[in-house]
C-alpha cells in the first residue's frame, strides 16, 4: 500500500544536470528500511524507492564536463531513488563506471562491494594467508567479501543459518571461492580446531547479525582481533563476554557504507581506486554479480514480496 507506480514529468535539465534512462535496479534490504521509516536516511515524501541501479547516460546539460551521452552511470551516494525509468540528476550525484562490465554487476555495484572492500581493507592490514571469519556469509556483501579475500589470498570461513538446501548453498559459495562454510551451529562444536589446523584463527569478523551467533563467531578471533558490525539482521544485540575483552582485547567496531562516503566526499582519489579496484575484479571474471531474479518494473510488487522472504538466496533486480 507504501508504492504506487506512478507516470511523472521528466524535468527541465539543468545546466549541471544529467538525463539518465536506468537500466536496472536492485531491491536491498537498506531500501526496504528507509521505505519503513527504520533506517537513518528519511526522505522528504513522496519518494522514490531504491538506493543502488546503473542507468545510461542521454543528454548532459551544457557545463556537464565529465559525463556524455552513452555513459553509464551509478549513484555517487544513498538516495538517489533509482526504482524509476528515466530521471534527471545533478552531476555530483552520480559515478561513471565502464559500460562493458556485465549490467547486473553495474547495477549492484555500489552498496554491497563497496562494502566489501572497505570492511577488508579499513580495520585491520590482512596479508595473504591471513583469515576472516563473516556471518550472513550468503548475503550480496558475503558473496563479495569471499571472491575479494579470494583474489587477494584471504582465507574466508563462512558462516551460514543451517536450511533444507544447505548443500547447494555450501557448493554455490565454495564455486565462489570459500575456504570453509559453516552453519551457526558448527561455530559451537569442538570440530572447529580441525579449521584451525590448516588456517590461521580469524584476525577480522564481519558481523551483519547479531545475536547469539555473533557471540559465538567473535570466539575464534584471534586476540587483538577486530569484529565489524555492518549489519543486524536479527534485530537483536551483540553480546560480548567482558573475557573477551580482559583477557584477548577484541576491538569492536561500526562500519556505513554511507557514512564513508559522507566523510570522504572531498576524497575523490580513494572513491575511483575502489570503483577501479572492484572493475578490474569483474574484468577479471574475479567478482561477479551475486545471485539474481530479474523483474520488470510493473512486477514490483511481486519483487519486493520476494525479497523479504526468509533463505532468500536471489536478489530482486528491478529492469526499467
Amino acid at each position: 500500500s507504501l508504492f504506487r507506480l506512478k507516470d511523472l514529468e521528466v524535468p527541465k535539465l539543468g545546466d549541471r544536470d544529467v538525463h539518465v534512462k536506468m537500466l536496472a535496479a536492485p531491491i536491498n534490504p537498506a531500501d526496504i528500511n528507509m521505505i519503513q521509516g527504520t533506517y537513518p536516511l528519511l526522505l522528504p515524501l513522496p519518494a522514490v524507492g531504491g538506493n543502488e541501479g546503473v542507468g545510461e547516460v542521454l543528454e548532459v546539460g551544457r557545463s556537464v564536463t565529465a559525463l556524455k551521452p552513452g555513459d553509464w552511470v551509478i549513484p555517487a551516494d544513498a538516495g538517489l531513488g533509482t526504482w524509476r525509468t528515466r530521471g534527471v540528476f545533478p552531476e555530483k550525484m552520480l559515478l561513471k563506471v565502464p559500460s562493458d562490465i556485465p549490467v547486473l554487476c553495474a547495477a549492484t555495484l555500489s552498496v554491497n562491494p563497496c562494502t566489501a572492500f572497505r570492511v577488508l581493507a579499513d580495520f585491520e592490514s590482512l596479508v595473504p594467508g591471513d583469515s576472516v571469519i563473516q556471518n550472513a556469509a550468503n548475503s550480496g556483501v558475503g558473496q563479495a567479501v569471499i571472491q575479494i579475500a579470494r583474489a587477494s589470498g584471504i582465507k574466508t570461513i563462512n558462516v551460514v543459518r543451517d536450511r533444507p538446501d544447505l548443500p547447494k548453498l555450501v557448493e554455490r559459495l565454495m564455486a565462489l571461492g570459500a575456504d570453509h562454510v559453516i552453519t551457526e551451529e558448527m561455530l559451537r562444536k569442538p570440530e572447529m580446531k580441525d579449521i584451525f589446523k590448516s588456517i590461521p584463527r580469524p584476525r577480522l569478523a564481519l558481523n551483519c547479525v547479531g545475536g547469539k551467533s555473533t557471540t559465538e563467531m567473535l570466539r575464534h578471533l584471534q586476540p587483538k582481533g577486530t569484529m565489524v558490525t555492518y549489519g543486524g539482521m536479527a534485530k537483536q544485540p551483540v553480546i560480548v563476554p567482558v573475557s573477551a575483552f580482559i583477557f584477548r582485547d577484541v576491538q569492536l567496531r561500526g562500519f556505513w557504507m554511507t557514512q564513508w562516503r559522507k566523510d570522504h566526499a572531498q576524497d575523490q582519489e580513494s572513491v575511483a581506486a575502489m570503483m577501479d579496484a572492484l572493475c578490474q575484479l569483474i574484468y577479471r571474471g574475479q567478482l561477479t554479480a551475486p545471485a539474481c531474479t530479474e523483474v520488470p518494473l510493473q512486477d514490483y510488487r511481486a519483487a519486493l514480496e520476494a525479497s523479504m522472504k526468509p533463505f532468500v538466496s536471489s536478489k530482486q533486480i528491478l529492469l526499467l
